[in-house]
């Protein structure tokens, strides 16, 4: 209303006849759909749904906006996995156009196209994804971030880096979305897999900045010192003293990179993963990837996507640089099958979309 966005008498409206509130889960039994967006612990998840299943009527779909965990281990503490869904929304939702609809292996047909209806009325672009850990996006996501920080660990700075992609048309480079998004997101994510993998905890530069109470816009400083303002990115001079000192407790060789290489292996990252994530069937189509990360993601729109742009670039130039990564870290830049595939078929990732 103050934006000039509804008039006050929509504005009273939505507060006194369509918002109702509640303050326990009773409130939500007569709900035809509930969407739990409580934080990323699978043990809180757990309880919610047992206590939605406890309450809900039958036929209620329940639905959970996780950007990571496992549906399938949601949906199997309540006694309708049929009715259990992924709804994941980007933040901040209001404006996003990106939702997520996780297919688990028991959510039934009508409860994905109710999925899909709800996205549809909220104007969103709806994309199929099936159960892995960050499922189309944030999987994908992982995979590039990690390659960002393998460079930073051989010689360029986040800023380098930033800089690059926001010269190859990314509205902010992803150290820069990290402080935006909030540092604690993943450092909770690397702890849970440090958990789930059984390995000692050994804290990174990253996870040092976390420790000093530093995640970014929200407090004022990450990657990023915003004591100027959110829009006023000034390198925070920390954060290269924290980086030096993993270097050398690391012995990396140090390097430099131009932009060109910077924006090369970070392209190739993304794109191998996002072979992985089609030909495993976690995305049924390449659109569906390139989809996610141009209204997810922020990926520049002119170049169609991340595989679009690897069918202009050339698959075989791709794979060749990937055979040459690999040769530092084979298991990281194991090609995907499907990318193998294609370039000895002489395919690209669009025949791919013209299937059915």
């Amino acid at each position: 209303m103050k934006r000039g966005k509804i008039i006050a008498e929509q504005h009273q409206v939505i507060l006194n006849e369509t918002l109702t509130v509640a303050i326990d889960y009773a409130g939500l039994s007569d709900a035809d759909l509930v969407i739990e967006a409580v934080f990323e612990d699978m043990d809180v998840k757990k309880q919610v749904f047992t206590q939605l299943d406890a309450v809900c009527k039958p036929g209620a779909i329940l639905a959970s906006n996780t950007s990571y965990l496992n549906v399938d281990e949601i949906a199997a503490v309540t006694s309708r996995p049929q009715d259990v869904i992924g709804l994941h929304f980007f933040s901040p939702a209001h404006v996003m156009k990106l939702l997520e609809v996780v297919v688990a292996d028991k959510t039934a047909i009508d409860v994905v196209a109710t999925g899909f209806e709800l996205g549809k009325r909220m104007k969103k672009i709806s994309v199929r994804a099936g159960v892995c850990d960050g499922f189309i996006g944030n999987r994908i996501l992982a995979t590039y971030r990690d390659t960002a920080d393998q460079m930073v660990m051989e010689g360029a700075s986040p800023y380098d880096i930033d800089a690059a992609l926001e010269g190859f048309g990314f509205a902010m480079g992803p150290f820069a979305v990290a402080d935006l998004a909030g540092l604690d997101i993943g450092w909770a994510v690397r702890k849970r897999k440090r958990v789930e993998a059984e390995i000692e905890g050994v804290s990174t530069y990253a996870d040092k900045m976390c420790e000093a109470g530093n995640f970014g816009q929200k407090t004022g400083k990450g990657y990023y010192d915003y004591a100027a303002g959110p829009k006023a990115r000034v390198p925070n001079p920390e954060v290269m003293n924290l980086i030096a000192t993993d270097r050398a407790a690391a012995g990396t060789i140090q390097r430099t990179f131009t932009k060109e290489q910077i924006i090369r292996r970070y392209m190739a990252s993304m794109v191998n993963e996002a072979a992985k994530v089609v030909g495993e069937g976690i995305a049924r189509r390449p659109l569906d990837v390139d989809m996610t990360l141009l209204f997810g993601y922020g990926f520049p729109r002119y170049w169609g996507g991340p595989l679009k742009w690897a069918d202009i670039v050339g698959l075989p130039d791709l794979i060749e640089d990937i055979s040459t990564y690999a040769k530092d870290d084979p298991k990281f830049w194991a090609a995907a099958p499907l990318l193998k595939q294609m370039v000895s078929s002489g395919k690209n990732f669009d025949s791919l979309n013209k299937k059915g």
